[in-house]
């Protein structure tokens, strides 16, 4: 058993953000576990990731079903963390999973079905180690199952106590506006939409989602905030070696990082230097720009990145003429 004693300041070092119109605030900077905590990844350094992440206050945990690899691994490597270091400080803690994307053979694996979504939830509880979940999601929008299905799955399963609240992930606006009104009239507490978004992944704007949201009391949580690690200074001068767009079988592959994707990079990065902050600090500053984004959801594989995210936070706030600065170098 280990004796993790949290830091007593942790609430001091972070800023949060009411989510929506609801009771919750969240941590402005949030830790997403969908890499570096499978099977093939370092215990130790998962569970020296999520202390320092609790240290600085960051109170939410975002897994899925999915995460690892292998599929479940996440979830169970963070059952073992939870179990020996944050048992007891469950009600500081939210913790949130999602189903939607392919998680075990056979028809009832995926998707959107109340089948599948109630089984792997029960799953997801048992690698966890947990009675609940804070925030369930359904991970992506279903094309064959309807609407009602789907919203009156997440409905039981906050009705039987296995989430306080629900979310969905990936759904454009139009859906998210459906899936609300359908929520709203069973009484169902949705809380929020994770979206992908950032600097250079802007079609949250193009679809209006962010104005769904606030027109629905929702808030948001935005995934993949450095474009799988291009918004950094990983990249500034092409594809170094053992990066995660070196390695093959990854979601961020070799061809995505043109000379032109290179070029952005670096004159953005001078933006961040005048600013005194690193690339990535900037592209999660310039998110959290908009109130509308209640927190932006980080994935690190070092402490030092985490504790370089969490740094955006010191300064937040853009002149319009660095904004038309980072406009006109992104429409290049």
């Amino acid at each position: 058993m280990n004796n993790y004693q949290p830091k007593e300041d942790r609430y001091t070092k972070m800023k949060y953000r009411r989510c929506g119109k609801s009771g919750i605030q969240l941590p402005m900077i949030s830790l997403g576990l969908w890499h570096n905590f499978g099977d093939v990844d370092d215990l130790d350094n998962s569970r020296a990731i999520l202390r320092t992440a609790f240290d600085n206050g960051i109170t939410h945990f975002d897994l899925a079903n999915n995460y690892g690899p292998p599929y479940g691994s996440a979830e169970k490597n963070f059952g073992k963390i939870f179990a020996e270091d944050f048992k007891s400080y469950r009600d500081e803690l939210i913790i949130s999973s999602k189903a939607g994307y392919d998680m075990w053979p056979g028809p009832y694996g995926n998707f959107g079905s109340r089948k599948y979504l109630i089984a792997s939830l029960d799953q997801s509880l048992k690698r966890m180690g947990l009675d609940y979940v804070d925030v369930f999601y359904h991970h992506r929008p279903d094309p064959e199952t309807p609407l009602e299905e789907t919203m009156g799955a997440l409905d039981q399963i906050v009705r039987s106590g296995k989430a306080l609240y629900v979310g969905v992930s990936n759904y454009p606006a139009d859906r998210t506006a459906k899936a609300a009104k359908i929520l709203k009239e069973l009484g169902t507490p949705f809380l929020i939409h994770q979206p992908k978004y950032s600097m250079m992944d802007r079609w949250v704007e193009e679809d209006n989602l962010l104005d769904t949201l606030e027109n629905a009391g929702l808030g948001s949580i935005v995934f993949s905030p450095l474009q799988q690690g291009i918004l950094t200074d990983k990249y500034l001068k092409g594809i170094p070696k053992g990066s995660r767009a070196d390695k093959e079988g990854t979601y961020l592959q070799k061809d995505r990082i043109t000379p032109e994707i290179v070029n952005t990079v670096q004159q953005l990065n001078e933006i961040a230097k005048d600013r005194n902050q690193s690339l990535a600090q900037m592209a999660v500053a310039w998110l959290l720009k908009d109130n509308r984004v209640s927190s932006v959801l980080v994935g690190v594989s070092k402490i030092k990145q985490l504790e370089d995210n969490i740094a955006a936070l010191d300064h937040l706030e853009f002149k319009a003429e660095e904004l038309e600065k980072i406009e006109k170098i992104l429409n290049g």
